[in-house]
């Protein structure tokens, strides 16, 4: 992924995943689309778990692995970890997805389902299919709110104690993501990352509140722009836009991370293979022959010129064109593919078509 701009949309281990990404060599942009408030102090989420410990549920569903694992660290603060495990151990335990099966694991006990999907509907579907009449439901719910668990459950005739861990709060920085979404409409990034639903629709929010969604869809539409969601509930916000978002076949940092890197290592095996090595330009920046070139910005569109023609002759004018300014001194186009040549180390990469422009030289056979 060199010289790739990657965006992480996330605040939640945005550092894990940064680095994974940082080690294949993509440059990183922060802006944090939500921020994750806990409730580990809140006095409501202890007396629910207290209660639960003395009321002991029949039922616990799991909806998230970050709101489970911060239930148990919230209890173990409380000195209540203990009975809690105990009592969870004892109950029939329903799990929103494999990232909520996780945490249950880790934390010593088995989940008897899962939802494959990660969807609330699922869960609903399956327990009312079975009979919740007369049971004890407990329900850790995510940020984003309980998804009508609690009111189906409670007509269904079963008895509903919520535990909210923790809810979404507004960006940590709202400057931040109002840059990030004009860098993604001008061309600056290459992908970006999405690890919740919630995130994805502030992001794709802000993106509207800026006046760049045409833009930025437009981006994401064509592949300039590549979209990477970590399952397809995260997807959603996205997909309801138009766009189609890359997604790993689980739904893990890890196996997003690798989706990403192998759709980057697709696109190197069919870039444009010229005398100088094998060419890719990235949003801001080029790669020759796995060589991040040292060129500035108008370097850089003047190679997608030439390389969007795929060896063709492109006219002087053109090139002018993506020049900055409005100057049309045939000098300028002169001095902008000399520092070209010079950038990549190989005068032949750029050939002078007398008389009618420039070329970039293929590698041939």
């Amino acid at each position: 992924m060199a010289g790739c701009t990657v965006l992480v949309t996330a605040d939640r281990r945005s550092g894990e995943l940064a680095a994974a990404l940082e080690r294949r060599g993509a440059a990183i942009r922060h802006a944090p689309a939500l921020s994750m408030i806990p409730h580990v102090d809140d006095d409501a989420l202890v007396n629910a778990t207290a209660g639960l410990v003395a009321d002991a549920p029949d039922v616990v569903v799991a909806t998230t692995g970050v709101g489970f694992r911060a239930w148990i660290e919230a209890a173990d603060a409380h000195g209540l970890a203990d009975d809690l495990l105990r009592v969870l151990g004892e109950a029939r335990i329903v799990a929103r997805g494999p990232k909520a099966r996780g945490a249950v694991q880790a934390a010593g006990l088995a989940a008897d389902w899962v939802a494959e999907s990660e969807t609330s509907a699922e869960v609903a579907e399956v327990l009312l299919s079975e009979g919740v009449s007369g049971l004890h439901v407990a329900i850790q719910h995510h940020g984003a709110g309980a998804d009508g668990l609690d009111e189906v459950f409670a007509k269904a005739g079963a008895r509903v104690s919520p535990l909210v861990v923790y809810r979404w709060g507004p960006a940590p920085d709202p400057q931040a993501v109002q840059a990030s979404v004009r860098a993604a409409a001008a061309g600056e990034i290459d992908a970006v990352v999405f690890t919740s639903a919630p995130g994805a629709e502030a992001w794709m929010e802000a993106v509207e509140a800026a006046g760049v969604r045409d833009e930025v869809v437009s981006r994401f539409t064509t592949g300039e722009l590549v979209a990477a969601s970590v399952g397809p509930v995260t997807s959603r916000p996205l997909v309801a836009r138009g766009i189609a978002p890359l997604e790993p076949e689980r739904g893990r940092l890890g196996a997003l991370v690798r989706a990403l890197v192998g759709h980057y290592e697709h696109i190197e095996s069919v870039a444009l293979s010229t005398v100088a090595g094998s060419l890719v330009i990235r949003a801001r920046v080029a790669v020759l022959d796995g060589q991040v070139l040292p060129l500035s910005p108008t370097g850089v569109e003047v190679l997608r010129l030439l390389a969007s023609a795929g060896g063709d002759v492109v006219s002087r004018d053109q090139v002018l064109e993506v020049l900055p300014g409005d100057s049309r001194d045939g000098h300028a186009v002169e001095v902008a593919v000399a520092r070209l040549r010079e950038a990549a180390g190989r005068r032949d990469l750029v050939k002078t078509v007398v008389k009618r422009g420039y070329r970039l030289e293929l590698a041939h056979g």
